[in-house]
């Protein structure tokens, strides 16, 4: 009877019985990773928040739009731990009695936290909006809390930019921790597009060379804010303004900065179930920068779109990541007097100068780069509105790009070695190795537990229930006088799980059991040892009680 009540017990805690959707999320409730149903839906069902996978055992918190693409898949708008995924088994959201919302991983661990505190009754809620909130149901006050405050790498209509806010794009495609890019307020209250990669940083919207009245742009409105309406309709302190091609009332619309670091306002198609572009900040997409990476030329085909190569006795860098660049094939020694100058029409580095020298002849021009130490290759090019030549010796090569409609020459610094003069006026294309449709990587976490603590209370639940059932099964095998007395357990277990394996646990249990012929107590140790394998299973092997958990 007890084993039957036990198992009853566990049906219940595992199974529960609950709606496909969930409206909101009280105190004391949490969503679980391993849940499908823990999905929160705003009331006109366009949005939903909720675990999603971003690569293999790893998920994020996440809102998206609720309809699908043509290809299957959500489109996210917000991610609350994107640079901090967490495991697939034991993860969970969670609205504590003292107001904080919590994402917790398998370790317990918290990974992201709203930082609140409120005796107030709570709840969670997920606006038709799009809008994850936090708030009072008791009245009518501010929210708590709200995804709105702290966009990642989208703005919904209606959702404020503003002086503290910031857009961070992804890192890829598949990838949606942080990225390089940023939309953001400057200090000289004008929105910008900015790449901030690991050792370099540069603004490039709008065009670094104008000044911010040049370019419509106001320095002179300190309030800093930018959004835009349903209709698609944009508009920014610093006068930036601009509507959608599709402009008007019913298109669901996301602005979203893209990994490729272009700013671009999107429309639904719900016939075709795509999402349009109907604007963009970067019309020439080969004018952002670090679009290929170090040393990498962009050239741009508006059949065939974007794509990037290396100069010549340049190779790629890395296969998988444009943003790499390419590395040279070559070393360049001190004595100048082996070096040569290869020629690249139509081709600019922007950035990076050692100085610019104005109304410099070609000769000059080489000649200085010969004697400065640093210069790697010089920029000659012609100044209409100076009608001069001028000449920029180059530190880097950053930022390339390739037009028929520039008018300029990169020189680059070659050893005399290299073969100059086999150059067949080509660039090394490379194609990226895309055998993968999606590149995930294994979370590489160990989460190790105390003895005194469980890792979680599911563990503790089926601990439990099979400490029971032995101590059952021992008290009928060995004597009936045994099942009144009392029985004492002493337990010690120690938990780690491993990212991908499962968890691997150890339990050692003390039982003292009455013994009527010393009229004592003795004591006997049970070893358990909880293996890996694929499946949740259980059974006995010899004396030794064990069960698989992934």
């Amino acid at each position: 009877m007890a084993v039957c009540l036990l198992f009853l017990l566990l049906v219940f805690r595992f199974f529960p019985f609950t709606s496909s959707t969930i409206s909101s999320l009280s105190k004391g409730k949490s969503l679980s990773v391993e849940n499908a149903n823990h999905v929160l839906s705003s009331p006109n069902g366009i949005f939903a928040a909720g675990f999603y996978p971003v690569g293999q055992n790893a998920y994020c918190f996440a809102v998206w739009f609720n309809m699908k693409s043509y290809d299957g898949s959500l489109t996210v708008v917000w991610i609350a731990n994107r640079d901090q995924p967490v495991n697939g088994k034991r993860s969970k959201l969670s609205l504590l009695k003292s107001g904080n919302l919590i994402l917790t991983d398998a370790g317990q661990l918290p990974v992201w936290a709203t930082s609140t505190s409120s005796n107030s009754s709570l709840r969670l809620q997920l606006h038709n909006s799009g809008n994850l909130v936090l708030h009072n149901f008791e009245g009518r006050s501010l929210p708590l809390w709200q995804s709105f405050d702290s966009p990642t790498h989208t703005l919904l209509p209606g959702q404020p930019l503003s002086r503290y806010i910031k857009l961070v794009s992804s890192r890829s495609k598949t990838n949606v921790s942080s990225g390089y890019y940023k939309l953001f307020f400057d200090d000289d209250n004008v929105l910008r597009l900015l790449f901030d990669g690991p050792q370099t940083s540069s603004i490039y919207w709008p065009d670094p060379w104008m000044l911010a009245e040049d370019a419509g742009r106001s320095r002179y409105n300190d309030t800093r804010i930018a959004v835009f309406d349903s209709r698609g309709y944009f508009r920014s302190s610093d006068r930036v303004e601009f509507t959608s091609f599709d402009f008007g009332i019913g298109s669901k619309r996301r602005l979203t900065l893209d990994f490729d670091g272009n700013l671009r306002l999107y429309s639904f198609d719900g016939r075709k179930k795509i999402w349009s572009v109907s604007w963009q900040a970067m019309s020439k997409p080969c004018r952002i920068h670090n679009a290929c990476g170090p040393n990498g030329i962009c050239s741009h085909d508006p059949a065939s779109g974007r794509k990037c190569s290396c100069p010549p006795w340049f190779k790629i860098k890395n296969h998988t990541d444009w943003s790499s660049g390419c590395e040279a094939e070559f070393s360049l020694k001190r004595n100048n007097g082996n070096v040569v100058f290869l020629g690249l029409p139509h081709t600019d580095f922007y950035g990076y100068n050692l100085h610019i020298l104005r109304n410099f002849t070609f000769e000059n021009c080489k000649k200085k780069c010969l004697e400065l130490k640093h210069c790697i290759g010089f920029q000659y090019k012609f100044m209409e509105d100076e009608v001069t030549y001028n000449c920029y010796p180059k530190w880097q090569f950053r930022n390339g790009h390739r037009s028929p409609n520039f008018v300029g020459t990169i020189y680059v610094k070659l050893p005399k070695s290299a073969g100059a003069s086999s150059y067949n006026n080509s660039f090394n294309e490379f194609k990226l190795d895309c055998s993968s449709s999606i590149i995930t990587e294994q979370l590489d976490r160990d989460y190790q537990e105390k003895q005194t603590t469980v890792a979680s209370k599911d563990l503790l639940w089926i601990a439990c229930a099979i400490g029971l059932v032995e101590a059952i099964s021992i008290m009928v095998e060995e004597t009936q006088q045994l099942d009144s007395m009392p029985l004492a357990v002493k337990e010690k277990q120690s938990c780690q799980s491993r990212e991908g394996v499962g968890y691997l646990c150890k339990q050692l249990r003390r039982v003292s059991k009455p013994d009527p012929v010393n009229s004592g107590h003795r004591f006997f140790d049970t070893d358990w040892r909880f293996q890996e394998g694929s499946n949740r299973d259980s059974g006995v092997i010899g004396q030794q009680n064990f069960f698989w958990v992934l």
